[in-house]
């Protein structure tokens, strides 16, 4: 047993986890993390860093292949796999080098093995002392006020087609390719399965998104789906919307695999499962305590992170709210701030921006207007094609049918959401983030200056469309 009492012990060491450690040391708290394996979790080792990493080689494949469109003649460049991997990699572990240096900074104990939450015992009158077996067997009680459970998720797969890591691969799998596919099968057109499809066919994989669902991206507008979809289309992607797969459509060979579309079998190299995430919330010890569980095995919380155990809190991935790294941290830092009486205010996910990291980049907070309308509100969108705008034009001569739209409930003139494709859109969100914590109006958007030329113009234009006072639109 470790010799001193924790103030919280946090089960888990991804983005949820670690930042909310350091808000705790910020508040002078002795704290412990239990990470059974890397510092970082999903985001930092298989999943926004990486990929953007991987993403950002593409663009500049891209950019070379497209010179001749900027007057640059390139001639005999290639694509070279290995290198993006040994780039990628060197990214991940400097910043792995940076999480763990935070860790030592704010004096944050980290024990490296699986934790498991225990009931009441001689130990302690409440659930909630944290057992930690160690890689050699051993294991070592912790002792605390208070837990945090920042376990996270993992990808699931289809019943019917398990992950067996070699031709039918997960996010995780596909990151540690040593080398590109000929042509590769996409189950799943949400984020994680278009990301990888942009990315790969930059690349120069041939590429098919397989979509159960009526249409791709179903989390963002119609039109900016359909804008996507059009544009991936254009770089070679194929989709099949509303197709379910059953097990009788699907053989593995040792070749590869092969599917049968619209009556046709195609055969493909390698298949991505990219149909969602389960949350990491089995064999923690939850049925030690007296937390509940929704269907989908999430932890359920209040508006502060606050599990049925008062003194144990959930944040991230395994709460399964938005599943993006910087709301897990902010999930994080508001069950700190509850932990420890700095009356935080709860989350509003209508201000969380969520962004997808193809090209074009998708960047969203809050409602569409076809969400807005199924709340039945009175709402009204206002949009501003980047083509409008000078720097968005420089950027991309040939694609220019990216947008930016604004919607507004009319009865009362407030800013209900905001979507937009095009150029560094996942940049420009932040804007947007501001003015909604801001409470700012469409008139404060568009009366704030913007430097000519650049692309946060966008919102300007926007800001003034909705008072019907835009200058280029």
């Amino acid at each position: 047993m470790s010799e001193e009492k924790y103030d919280l012990v946090i089960l888990g060491g991804g983005t949820a986890g670690y930042v909310s450690a350091i808000r705790a040391s910020q508040l002078g708290k002795k704290v412990a993390l239990v990470e059974q394996s890397l510092l970082g979790g999903t985001c930092l080792h298989k999943g926004c860093i990486p990929t953007k990493a991987l993403l950002k080689s593409a663009e500049v494949m891209r950019t070379i292949s497209n010179a001749t469109d900027y007057g640059v003649d390139v001639d005999n460049f290639k694509v070279n796999f290995s290198q993006m991997q040994s780039r990628k990699n060197d990214i991940v572990n400097q910043m792995f080098n940076g999480v763990t240096h935070l860790m030592e900074h704010n004096k944050i104990d980290v024990f490296n093995g699986v934790g498991r939450i225990l009931g009441p015992s001689i130990f302690s009158p409440q659930s909630g002392t944290v057992s930690v077996e160690f890689e050699n067997g051993e294991s070592e009680l912790i002792p605390n006020n208070n837990v945090l459970i920042a376990t996270g998720s993992q990808p699931m797969n289809l019943p019917f087609l398990p992950f067996e890591h070699k031709i039918v691969l997960s996010s995780d799998d596909i990151l540690k390719l040593e080398a590109l596919p000929k042509s590769l099968a996409i189950i799943g057109g949400g984020v994680i399965g278009l990301e990888f499809a942009s990315l790969m066919t930059d690349l120069g994989v041939d590429i098919t998104v397989i979509e159960a669902g009526e249409r791709i991206l179903p989390t963002e507008s119609k039109s900016i789906a359909n804008t996507l979809k059009k544009e991936l289309t254009q770089r070679g992607v194929s989709f099949y919307e509303n197709t379910q797969l059953t097990e009788s459509q699907i053989t593995i060979e040792a070749t590869g695999i092969d599917i049968k579309l619209n009556e046709e079998v195609t055969h493909f190299e390698k298949a991505l499962v990219a149909i969602g995430r389960k949350p990491n919330t089995e064999d923690i010890g939850l049925n030690n305590t007296k937390i509940k569980l929704s269907n989908s095995n999430h932890i359920i919380v209040n508006e502060f992170q606050q599990t049925e155990d008062k003194h144990i809190y959930a944040a991230g991935d395994c709460i399964g709210k938005l599943q993006l790294a910087h709301v897990g941290s902010k999930e994080g830092t508001t069950a700190i701030e509850h932990m420890f009486d700095k009356s935080p205010l709860p989350l509003d996910y209508n201000k969380m921006p969520k962004c997808v990291y193809t090209q074009p980049e998708v960047a969203s907070i809050g409602q569409n207007l076809e969400q807005a309308k199924a709340n039945n509100l009175n709402a009204k969108a206002f949009k501003v094609p980047f083509k409008a705008i000078g720097k968005a034009v420089i950027e991309n001569v040939t694609n220019q049918n990216g947008f930016c739209e604004i919607v507004i409930d009319q009865d009362n003139d407030t800013v209900l959401g905001l979507n937009m494709i095009g150029p560094h859109v996942t940049e420009l969100i932040n804007e947007v983030s501001l003015l909604q914590f801001m409470n700012g109006s469409t008139l404060e958007l568009g009366l704030t200056t913007h430097a000519h030329p650049s692309l946060s113009e966008v919102l300007m234009e926007l800001g003034l469309k909705v008072e019907n006072r835009s200058i280029h639109v």
